[in-house]
């Protein structure tokens, strides 16, 4: 039997290697086909995507007067998920015969086409407009189908419909829930320009624009002005161009983004199909890696308004449904205004605004929060519960820093009295803190909690570093076992401590996390001194570091 199965190996190992070898001549064969096909300048396409390379780009961009390239890597989970968006958006350009197409470049593999247009970071989304290939377009969008086919929409046909009469302006204003129309005497001038930039830019919005005198007439217009229609709160806000410093674009979307929204808003969460980077602070979402956007929070955050003020209750009790009023009553103060002459305001405001009336930015946005519904998610940022409901918040959204009352007063007045105090710097933050837990120095790595933090790091007998972190954070995670290590080195030194603070349940009052993880160390002695790390995140740099007195010794020549 053993020398069966010996022979019957002997016999069988030459075909086994023969057919190794076969294999070898195939995949050699299909790499070499790969690699003409590569030198082609055809183009294929993958679920209606032209697939781009180094040898087709160029033909690529001679035959589409529209074409956004996405440069990707195919390990990247954001291009992964992106996918499915891209090649929808792409099937519907395509079936409605428009002028735009969408193709896709491996970035990883086309090295040189990746250079030659900066490529960093994946994924990249660009437009070649009429065969320029030096000055692409940033694509500015957002990151889903929908998006990306109304961006290529807008660079397609014309930014905003042309109203010739009273007619179609009328039919247009009363169309949507919302529309802008500039007003400008010379549709070729410099004001009509920047506004179309606008235009193209702002694809949520509808755009129209209107030259007949007649129409300005209609309006109460005199000089150029771009108005938004809406069917809630006031229902027209005029912005008269300056005729000093002509339309400014920034500024324009800026004042558009603000008054487009309703004077109360409500949040809501409906998940989007692809997500989109959120950072952690310029929103009180939470942000355990990052959230998809939700339906109103683009509309919420994307404002740029410094305050948000928060209503928190339970919409299925009507008690706590009837504080809408007095909310709302408090809003109209810090809307933001648009001054005019003769003491007109911002609903009837027709004519030309004096020079020393600018408009006067919005200081805080009013948005309720149902606790039973889409606003459960975000009650763990601010330390609450739905039994916590009915209350008030105000959060200062540079620093995400949030404000209390000591009592909560649903009046208009006192909600008005509240925030102006906060807004004149007379109103203390409120802090976030977990309770410390009862191990919390036990172990080699210090656990630290917002009431704790101040004894600990500025504890004038030690040396303190301190990793700020969030339990959701994957690059947290992945320096877990280091920073154990580190403190396991150092835990029988009476004058360094390793510490950790989870800064999603923990805030300090001076000192704000902008991402995760953090390293500060503290350094022993007096002045309240802190020194942000920011080398290798291996044990033997951070080691280094520490034995070297919170800085890293020069590297030898």
């Amino acid at each position: 039997l053993v020398w069966l199965l010996v022979l019957s190996l002997a016999w069988l190992g030459p075909a086994l290697g023969g057919e190794d070898k076969d294999e070898e001549v195939i995949e050699e064969e299909e790499k070499e086909k790969k690699e003409d096909e590569v030198l082609s300048d055809e183009i294929k396409e993958e679920d209606n995507v032209l697939v781009l390379h180094e040898h087709n780009f160029a033909r690529a961009l001679r035959e589409h007067q529209l074409l956004l390239v996405e440069f990707y890597a195919p390990w990247c989970g954001h291009c992964q998920r992106l996918a499915p968006a891209f090649a929808q958006a792409a099937t519907e350009l395509r079936n409605e015969s428009s002028p735009a197409r969408l193709g896709k470049v491996d970035a990883t593999a086309q090295t040189d086409l990746a250079t030659e247009f900066g490529i960093t970071s994946y994924p990249t989304l660009k437009l070649f407009r009429d065969g320029n290939r030096t000055h692409p377009l940033a694509y500015t969008g957002r990151m889903d189908s929908q998006g990306i086919v109304r961006w290529m929409q807008r660079r397609a046909g014309p930014s905003a419909t042309l109203l010739q009469d009273t007619d179609t302006i009328s039919a247009f204003i009363n169309s949507q829930d919302l529309v802008v129309v500039g007003f400008f005497k010379d549709l070729r001038g410099e004001a009509a320009q920047a506004f179309f930039e606008v235009a193209a830019e702002m694809v949520d919005m509808t755009f129209g624009v209107a030259e007949a005198a007649e129409l300005f007439q209609v309006y109460g217009l005199s000089a150029d002005t771009v108005c938004l229609f809406k069917k809630f709160d006031e229902r027209q806000t005029n912005f008269p161009v300056d005729l000093a410093r002509g339309l400014d674009t920034a500024e324009l979307t800026r004042l558009l983004r603000i008054h487009s929204l309703q004077l109360v808003m409500e949040f809501t969460n409906e998940v989007q199909p692809v997500p989109s980077p959120v950072t952690v602070h310029g929103s009180w979402l939470p942000c355990p890696h990052p959230p998809p956007p939700p339906q109103t929070s683009n509309q919420i955050f994307g404002a740029k308004i410094p305050h948000h003020m928060l209503l928190f209750l339970n919409k299925s009790s009507p008690e706590q449904l009837s504080l809408r009023d007095s909310f709302r009553a408090a809003a109209g103060g810090f809307r933001g205004e648009v001054r005019w002459p003769q003491g007109k305001d911002m609903e009837g405001g027709f004519g030309t605004p004096q020079p020393q009336c600018p408009p006067f930015p919005a200081q805080v946005l009013f948005v309720v929060v149902d606790v039973t519904g889409h606003g459960a998610d975000v009650l763990p940022f601010f330390g609450m519960t739905a039994a916590d409901a009915p209350t008030l918040r105000l959060v200062k959204m540079e620093n995400n820093r949030k404000y209390q009352m000591e009592q909560d007063n649903f009046s208009d007045s006192a909600i008005r009295t509240f925030i102006q105090a906060v807004l004149d710097g007379k109103v203390k933050p409120h802090l976030l803190s977990a309770e410390p837990p009862e191990d919390w120095d036990t172990r080699p790595v210090k656990v630290l909690v917002g009431k704790t933090f101040e004894q600990v790091a500025f504890d004038e007998t030690k040396n303190v570093f301190v990793k700020f972190y969030a339990p959701w954070c994957p690059h947290c995670q992945a320096m877990a076992a280091a920073w154990e290590e580190l403190a396991e080195r150092y835990k029988d030194r009476e004058d360094i401590v390793i510490a950790e603070m989870d800064s999603t349940a923990n805030e300090l009052e001076n000192i704000t996390i902008h991402g995760y993880p953090t390293l500060h160390y503290f350094p022993a002695g007096p002045g309240r001194k802190m020194v942000e790390y920011k080398s290798t995140r291996d044990v033997e740099t951070f080691s280094r570091f520490l034995e070297n007195g919170g800085t890293l010794p020069e590297e030898p020549p």
